[in-house]
């Protein structure tokens, strides 16, 4: 997709949900193929979190909490969650796969594609998967 695609997208969903005003609105976001030396990072993934936030126009509320943790290889590698005053964003880094599982979760709209494409380039994924829902 180009960047006006997901701009076109983008102003579908953000006018979509104006219209059904549902509670919230969740994208996934799940990139494979990402520099290992950026998901390895607490500094790189805590600076991700500060350009999100400003990207999709939220406010944080708190510090993000990044914690590099388990014992199985599979799974192992950071964790991070972050309070926005209008819900939360979180995620996981697997270490094995060098995929990154992220969630965008709020009750104020915001341009999922552009944060999806946003999330791509700065992990330097390969591949991205996104997934929106509207939460009622």
């Amino acid at each position: 997709m180009t960047e006006i695609d997901y701009q076109l997208e983008d102003q579908k969903i953000v006018d979509r949900y104006h219209n059904e005003n549902p509670w919230g609105m969740s994208t996934c976001v799940d990139l494979k193929g990402c520099n290992p030396e950026t998901i390895r990072s607490e500094e790189k993934i805590k600076q991700f979190v500060d350009e999100l936030v400003m990207l999709i126009e939220m406010k944080k509320f708190g510090e993000c909490t990044c914690v590099d943790f388990g014992d199985n290889p599979r799974v192992s590698g950071f964790s991070m969650t972050q309070l926005i005053e209008t819900s939360l964003i979180s995620g996981h880094f697997a270490n094995n796969t060098n995929a990154a599982y992220l969630d965008i979760f709020s009750c104020k709209a915001y341009p999922p594609y552009k944060a999806a494409e946003f999330c791509k380039n700065f992990f330097g994924a390969q591949e991205v998967e996104v997934k929106v829902n509207f939460r009622n």
